[in-house]
């Protein structure tokens, strides 16, 4: 069994105490890959370090649009220079938040726009995390030429026709514990429409914990769940689903 997770927040709090356990118990599941994502310059930095510490894991830099307006040019010049760092295989996450709306709009566009820009300088594609804002991330992406760099729409949560759109552009499409929800219908119908060759698992842990565990701490070895039920969707069996995914993250992050 291969499985994978795309994207985790290894630096978090919620790992604090036991994050060799956590680790270990991941690599019993046959996690041979995880991401670890910043989303702050001390969390991408921290993503770093524990990059380097496992040979399993692999680092995301960047900054979340929640703090977009905290960023200055000096925060952007040690964002690029960590992007240069081996190990990071990825500029995000990063994108826009209309739901949350913790920092004004306009600073969201333009850190957005900055880390396009950013991702073109180093060679590196996108992690984007979108809430309610597919119709303007899609016009800055298209206004930036950002579509170019590839990457991942993280915990994808938008509709069919954005889904097409970003399938249209190049992009993968991650899915997290959400599409075992009650109410995710759409999403396990996007799913099912969409080809196993751009789909990532992902756990987004410590948040966004599956069923039979939300409302409680996720953690990387959960992503099993999440690959359980597109198996299902897809009429897979775990190890075809956990191959094919596995797959897809070493051809859009360049892993041997």
């Amino acid at each position: 069994m291969e499985l994978i997770d795309s994207h985790a927040h290894l630096d978090a709090g919620q790992f604090a105490s036991d994050l060799p356990q956590v680790l270990e118990r991941a690599r019993q599941k046959g996690v041979i890959y995880i991401v670890t994502v910043g989303t702050d310059l001390i969390s991408s930095f921290r993503a770093i370090e524990l990059a380097n510490r496992h040979h399993f894991v692999y680092a995301s830099v960047g900054i979340h649009p929640h703090d977009a307006d905290k960023v200055g040019e000096a925060d952007l010049k040690k964002l690029k220079d960590l992007a240069r760092q081996p190990k990071v295989v990825a500029i995000g996450e990063t994108g826009l938040d209309y739901y949350r709306n913790y920092s004004p709009r306009p600073a969201q566009q333009q850190l957005f726009r900055d880390l396009i820009h950013m991702a073109k300088d180093v060679g590196l594609p996108l992690i984007i995390h979108q809430r309610h804002a597919q119709d303007e991330l899609t016009a800055i992406m298209d206004e930036e030429r950002g579509w170019k760099m590839g990457g991942v729409m993280h915990c994808f949560s938008g509709s069919e026709k954005y889904a097409s759109r970003c399938l249209e552009k190049g992009f993968y499409l991650s899915f997290a514990g959400n599409i075992t929800f009650p109410k995710a219908t759409l999403l396990r119908r996007i799913i099912k429409e969409i080809p196993m060759e751009r789909i990532l698992i992902e756990t987004d842990s410590p948040y966004l914990a599956p069923l039979p565990y939300r409302g409680g701490r996720n953690e990387p070895s959960y992503v099993e769940i999440v690959a359980q039920q597109i198996a299902e969707l897809k009429g897979l069996s775990m190890e075809q689903c956990g191959k094919m995914v596995t797959a897809n993250l070493k051809r859009i992050f360049k892993l041997s």
